[in-house]
């Protein structure tokens, strides 16, 4: 990569991303409450999650340097609302962090001092990739502070490097204008694991259609059976863990990385923790595609975004 991107385009690249997780995220969440049929929406306001509540909070605490752990922990612990669907674990951790308790302390002590193996660093780190898109490498370092104040588990920290890593890789092919092989780079700068592994099952998945430039960037035609062959070989997000969502959202991705409405309609094919592998992936899809590729009706459904964010982003301008 040889650009160079100024603090007003990397927080313009983190917004769109922002958008694209969100509105996955909220119309995700809709598949709880009934089957959803894209060509026939659910009625507005579709309601966004802790998902997307997380990756406010990360956006606003971007600045150039080293992501600020202290005051993201800080916004995590006071925005948290409970009933937007966060786990009993991170309810509590975050009630503790609300209360004072250190972030470091209180994210090792997480599942009786083993920390979270959980997909919560993972669903909200794509604007965090999307702003440093001009090294991966750098994006994968940050990518791993921002997991650390809530997850202290190894697999927890790698699925954030990994989202963080293919919203970066996204943003970068949308800037220089080349289609990227998206799992190959993210498997390069994922540490050596679990999700690592899932992450090069979901690469052998692809087959010959997977190379470079060779997906099609308009609706899929590999149908369900190839999404549902992947969510049973990687996992859908049930468990709620990052091996089983991260190697299928970062598949899906790659797949439908022109197309977000196929990206997401694949995801609510697969069931699981469908709000979750919406967010992930459309926030990794909209880093490549993005505004233009998240369609208008489905943005102006999402709830709106909370107001303290467009308070923080615009002071740091």
């Amino acid at each position: 990569m040889s650009f160079t991107l100024f603090p007003g385009t990397r927080l313009a690249l983190a917004l769109e991303s922002l958008a694209g997780l969100s509105v996955g995220d909220a119309l995700g969440a809709q598949h709880f409450i009934a089957p959803v049929d894209l060509s026939d929406p659910p009625p507005a306001p579709w309601e966004w999650t802790d998902d997307t509540e997380e990756a406010c909070c990360l956006v606003a605490v971007l600045a150039e340097g080293d992501f600020d752990r202290d005051g993201f922990a800080d916004l995590l612990g006071r925005h948290h609302d409970p009933y937007r669907g966060y786990g009993p674990g991170a309810v509590t951790m975050l009630r503790a962090i609300r209360e004072g308790l250190p972030w470091p302390i209180a994210a090792a002590a997480a599942f009786d001092g083993q920390g979270s193996a959980g997909n919560g660093a993972a669903m909200r780190a794509a604007p965090l990739g999307a702003w440093h898109a001009d090294s991966l490498a750098h994006a994968a370092t940050q990518g791993a502070r921002a997991a650390e104040v809530t997850h202290a588990h190894a697999d927890g920290i790698a699925g954030g490097v990994a989202v963080t890593v293919a919203a970066a890789v996204a943003a970068a092919g949308r800037l220089d204008g080349h289609r990227p092989d998206l799992l190959g780079a993210v498997i390069a700068h994922t540490p050596a694991g679990r999700v690592r592994d899932g992450l090069v099952a979901a690469a052998r998945l692809r087959g010959p259609s997977g190379a470079a430039g060779a997906r099609s960037s308009g609706p899929a035609t590999a149908g369900s059976v190839r999404v549902a062959e992947a969510a049973n070989q990687l996992g859908n997000g049930a468990r709620a863990m990052a091996i089983d969502t991260v190697p299928f959202a970062v598949w899906v991705a790659d797949r439908f990385l022109g197309d977000y409405p196929g990206a997401i309609a694949a995801c609510g094919s697969a069931g699981g923790d469908v709000d979750t592998t919406c967010a992930i992936t459309g926030g990794i899809v909209a880093a490549y595609t993005g505004l233009d590729g998240i369609p208008a009706d489905w943005l102006s459904a999402r709830e709106p975004l909370p107001g303290w964010l467009a308070a923080a982003t615009t002071a740091g301008e």
